[in-house]
Protein backbone atom coordinates (compact mmCIF):
# COMPACT_ATOMS: atom_id res chain seq x y z
CA UNK A 1 0.00 0.00 0.00
CA UNK A 2 2.77 2.27 0.65
CA UNK A 3 3.96 2.03 -3.20
CA UNK A 4 0.75 3.23 -4.61
CA UNK A 5 0.42 6.02 -2.40
CA UNK A 6 3.88 6.95 -3.25
CA UNK A 7 3.53 6.12 -7.10
CA UNK A 8 0.03 8.47 -6.35
CA UNK A 9 1.74 11.40 -4.40
CA UNK A 10 4.29 11.88 -7.60
CA UNK A 11 1.92 11.64 -9.93
CA UNK A 12 0.22 14.07 -8.60
CA UNK A 13 2.85 16.10 -7.98
CA UNK A 14 3.82 15.54 -11.81
CA UNK A 15 0.35 16.70 -12.81
CA UNK A 16 0.47 19.95 -10.80
CA UNK A 17 3.61 21.16 -12.53
CA UNK A 18 2.57 20.80 -15.89
CA UNK A 19 -1.02 22.61 -15.39
CA UNK A 20 1.51 25.34 -13.29
CA UNK A 21 3.03 25.36 -16.51
CA UNK A 22 0.82 25.83 -18.59
CA UNK A 23 -1.13 28.40 -16.55
CA UNK A 24 2.14 30.53 -16.91
CA UNK A 25 2.21 29.82 -20.45
CA UNK A 26 -1.16 30.92 -20.66
CA UNK A 27 -1.06 34.25 -18.83
CA UNK A 28 2.25 35.62 -20.90
CA UNK A 29 0.61 34.67 -24.31
CA UNK A 30 -2.89 36.34 -22.78
CA UNK A 31 -0.83 39.72 -21.60
CA UNK A 32 0.36 40.70 -25.00
CA UNK A 33 3.19 42.83 -25.56
CA UNK A 34 5.33 44.75 -23.40
CA UNK A 35 6.30 48.41 -24.30
CA UNK A 36 8.64 50.27 -22.18
CA UNK A 37 8.38 53.82 -21.00
CA UNK A 38 7.93 56.21 -22.62
CA UNK A 39 10.05 59.23 -22.86
CA UNK A 40 9.02 62.68 -21.97
CA UNK A 41 10.96 64.84 -24.84
CA UNK A 42 10.84 69.15 -24.22
CA UNK A 43 11.09 69.66 -27.31
CA UNK A 44 8.15 69.39 -30.33
CA UNK A 45 9.33 69.19 -34.22
CA UNK A 46 6.29 70.02 -36.34
CA UNK A 47 6.43 70.85 -40.20
CA UNK A 48 4.00 73.68 -41.25
CA UNK A 49 2.70 73.78 -44.81
CA UNK A 50 1.80 77.61 -46.12
CA UNK A 51 -0.40 76.96 -49.04
CA UNK A 52 -0.40 80.33 -50.36
CA UNK A 53 3.32 80.17 -50.98
CA UNK A 54 3.87 76.37 -51.14
CA UNK A 55 6.57 76.81 -48.95
CA UNK A 56 7.09 73.89 -46.01
CA UNK A 57 8.30 75.12 -42.79
CA UNK A 58 10.29 73.07 -39.84
CA UNK A 59 9.19 74.60 -36.54
CA UNK A 60 10.99 73.13 -33.03
CA UNK A 61 8.70 74.58 -30.17
CA UNK A 62 9.89 73.61 -26.57
CA UNK A 63 7.17 72.40 -24.38
CA UNK A 64 4.60 74.72 -23.36
CA UNK A 65 5.87 77.71 -25.06
CA UNK A 66 3.83 78.98 -28.40
CA UNK A 67 5.11 80.00 -31.69
CA UNK A 68 3.57 81.93 -34.22
CA UNK A 69 3.34 80.84 -37.34
CA UNK A 70 1.77 82.62 -40.11
CA UNK A 71 -1.37 83.71 -37.64
CA UNK A 72 -1.77 80.08 -36.21
CA UNK A 73 0.13 79.69 -32.68
CA UNK A 74 1.21 76.77 -32.17
CA UNK A 75 1.76 75.05 -28.22
CA UNK A 76 2.72 72.02 -27.57
CA UNK A 77 1.91 70.48 -23.83
CA UNK A 78 3.73 67.23 -24.02
CA UNK A 79 5.85 64.92 -26.50
CA UNK A 80 6.59 61.83 -26.09
CA UNK A 81 8.86 59.03 -27.96
CA UNK A 82 9.71 55.10 -27.48
CA UNK A 83 13.40 53.50 -26.68
CA UNK A 84 14.93 53.08 -29.69
CA UNK A 85 14.68 49.30 -29.27
CA UNK A 86 10.94 49.96 -29.39
CA UNK A 87 8.89 50.48 -32.51
CA UNK A 88 8.90 54.29 -32.67
CA UNK A 89 6.14 56.01 -31.88
CA UNK A 90 6.07 59.69 -31.34
CA UNK A 91 2.96 61.76 -30.58
CA UNK A 92 2.37 64.88 -29.00
CA UNK A 93 -0.96 66.71 -27.02
CA UNK A 94 -0.92 70.13 -29.05
CA UNK A 95 -2.98 73.07 -28.90
CA UNK A 96 -3.24 75.33 -32.10
CA UNK A 97 -5.05 78.72 -32.01
CA UNK A 98 -5.66 81.14 -35.23
CA UNK A 99 -5.33 84.71 -34.64
CA UNK A 100 -8.26 86.79 -35.98
CA UNK A 101 -8.08 89.83 -37.91
CA UNK A 102 -9.14 91.53 -34.44
CA UNK A 103 -7.10 90.09 -31.93
CA UNK A 104 -9.39 87.34 -30.93
CA UNK A 105 -7.84 84.13 -30.77
CA UNK A 106 -10.05 80.65 -31.78
CA UNK A 107 -9.06 76.98 -30.59
CA UNK A 108 -8.87 75.08 -34.09
CA UNK A 109 -6.72 71.86 -32.84
CA UNK A 110 -7.00 70.38 -29.35
CA UNK A 111 -6.07 67.01 -29.18
CA UNK A 112 -3.25 64.25 -30.07
CA UNK A 113 -1.00 64.35 -33.06
CA UNK A 114 1.20 61.15 -34.38
CA UNK A 115 4.00 61.51 -35.96
CA UNK A 116 3.30 58.05 -38.02
CA UNK A 117 0.24 59.15 -39.79
CA UNK A 118 0.31 63.11 -40.24
CA UNK A 119 -3.24 62.92 -41.53
CA UNK A 120 -4.57 61.44 -39.06
CA UNK A 121 -4.81 63.88 -36.73
CA UNK A 122 -2.84 67.05 -38.22
CA UNK A 123 -4.25 71.01 -38.19
CA UNK A 124 -5.56 71.73 -41.54
CA UNK A 125 -6.48 75.23 -41.97
CA UNK A 126 -7.80 76.76 -45.32
CA UNK A 127 -3.58 78.53 -45.38
CA UNK A 128 -2.21 76.67 -43.20
CA UNK A 129 -1.41 72.91 -42.28
CA UNK A 130 0.68 71.63 -39.25
CA UNK A 131 1.92 68.46 -38.22
CA UNK A 132 4.24 66.28 -36.24
CA UNK A 133 7.41 65.10 -37.35
CA UNK A 134 9.52 64.10 -34.17
CA UNK A 135 10.33 64.84 -30.60
CA UNK A 136 13.58 66.09 -29.76
CA UNK A 137 15.46 65.47 -26.17
CA UNK A 138 17.84 68.37 -26.30
CA UNK A 139 16.47 72.20 -27.47
CA UNK A 140 18.52 74.88 -29.02
CA UNK A 141 17.10 78.52 -29.30
CA UNK A 142 13.68 79.15 -27.55
CA UNK A 143 12.10 78.66 -31.02
CA UNK A 144 13.57 77.99 -34.23
CA UNK A 145 11.81 78.14 -37.91
CA UNK A 146 13.31 76.87 -40.90
CA UNK A 147 12.12 77.28 -44.25
CA UNK A 148 12.56 74.94 -47.27
CA UNK A 149 10.92 75.38 -50.40
CA UNK A 150 8.60 72.48 -51.80
CA UNK A 151 9.71 70.69 -55.26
Amino acid sequence: MGYYLTSLKRYICKKQSVVTSILALMVLALSGPSYAAKISNPVAVFAALDKITAVITTIEVPIDKTVKFGTLNVTPRVCYTRPPTEPPRTTAFVEVNDVRIDGAEKRIFTGWMFASSPGLHGVEHPVYDVWLTNCKTSSGPASTLKEKKSP
